[in-house]
């Protein structure tokens, strides 16, 4: 660690982290290392060769040179004739540029970071395999729950405020939400718990945001709890079948807008003939003061999880009495 600038900053970054914070794919930074010399300066004999606070800078210059459709092999020119900088204030074609100022290029993440910087730069420049590899090393790290609110949701809402001011960027969320969803599959298919499905995840009817529902599933299969997920649009009357069909512990219906958020689909399922022990009322569409008696509304994925598994426990309990 060394001090410059008045701040701290780490000289002995990998490859991964340094991939994380500029946005790009690892493979991205071994081809620029390979093709203009422009790796990991910092060698420990018996260590990986790591990036120091002079090469991220650089690497910085490489990045947003290419982004703006300079050639590779022009802007590493740039990049290797920069002073000696450090990350809080690079020089790119004679311009001083200070990385989080922008929120992470023109997508706001507010305070999530510097891995949810990288994330929406990166999808700024729909770059699918840089998102998708800083995606599944959250999933890997630190699991659904912390992905979710510290990484995804940032940059999904950043993107959705940035679409609401400017009416553009559907092409950057329509590849996002599928790079997530599938690493959310993904994450769910590496960890499916055994025994029945005890739990119901639905959105509303007319409902078609997924990705939060989609958050939920692969929480549940990391926390061992085994699910069953309908998808987007639910019809009540399906919505009802398939719980009398199936006869769920519990149901998560999920609204992302006050436009889905019929409270009747709730009254409907408390109603079914095989009434479910728990109801969920998931997500921003619900009004608490509008509920029917009986129904939750956990406040964060975190809390359905817990409920979920504190429903799930309190089954495999009674069963073994």
């Amino acid at each position: 660690m060394t001090r410059r600038s008045g701040r701290v900053v780490d000289e002995a970054l990998s490859a991964g982290a340094v991939a994380r914070r500029l946005g790009v794919a690892v493979t991205t930074l071994r081809t620029w290392h390979q093709r203009y010399g422009l790796g990991p300066s910092e060698h420990i004999p018996g260590h990986h060769r790591r990036y120091t606070a002079s090469d991220l800078a650089r690497l910085e210059i490489m990045r947003r040179l290419t982004a703006e459709g300079v050639s590779p092999a022009e802007a590493a020119r740039w990049a290797r004739q920069a002073p000696d900088q450090t990350p809080t204030g690079t020089v790119t074609a004679g311009r001083i540029h200070r990385p989080g100022r922008d929120g992470g290029g023109t997508i706001p993440v507010g305070r999530a970071g510097p891995t949810a910087r990288g994330l929406a730069r990166a999808a700024m420049r729909l770059d699918a395999a840089a998102i998708s590899e800083t995606i599944a090393h959250a999933l890997a790290t630190g699991g659904v729950v912390a992905t979710w609110d510290g990484l995804l949701r940032p940059v999904l809402a950043g993107i959705g405020e940035r679409h609401a001011a400017t009416a553009g960027l559907i092409e950057v969320e329509h590849l996002v939400s599928r790079c997530v969803s599938e690493a959310l599959a993904a994450a769910s298919r590496a960890k499916v718990p055994a025994g029945p499905a005890r739990i119901l995840l639905s959105c509303a009817d007319e409902e078609q945001h997924t990705l939060p529902l989609e958050a939920l599933a692969a929480a549940l299969a990391e926390a061992g709890v085994s699910y069953r997920a309908l998808g987007a649009r639910v019809p009540v009357p399906a919505l009802v079948e398939a719980v009398n069909r199936t006869g769920p512990a519990a149901v998560v219906l999920w609204s992302h807008t006050r436009a889905t958020a019929d409270p009747d689909q709730l009254s409907a399922l408390l109603a079914a003939p095989r009434r479910p022990l728990l109801v969920l009322a998931a997500g921003p569409g619900w009004r608490a003061d509008a509920l029917p008696a009986g129904v939750v509304r956990p406040v964060d994925l975190a809390e359905a999880v817990s409920l979920a598994v504190a429903v799930r426990d309190s089954l495999d309990q009674s069963r073994r009495d």
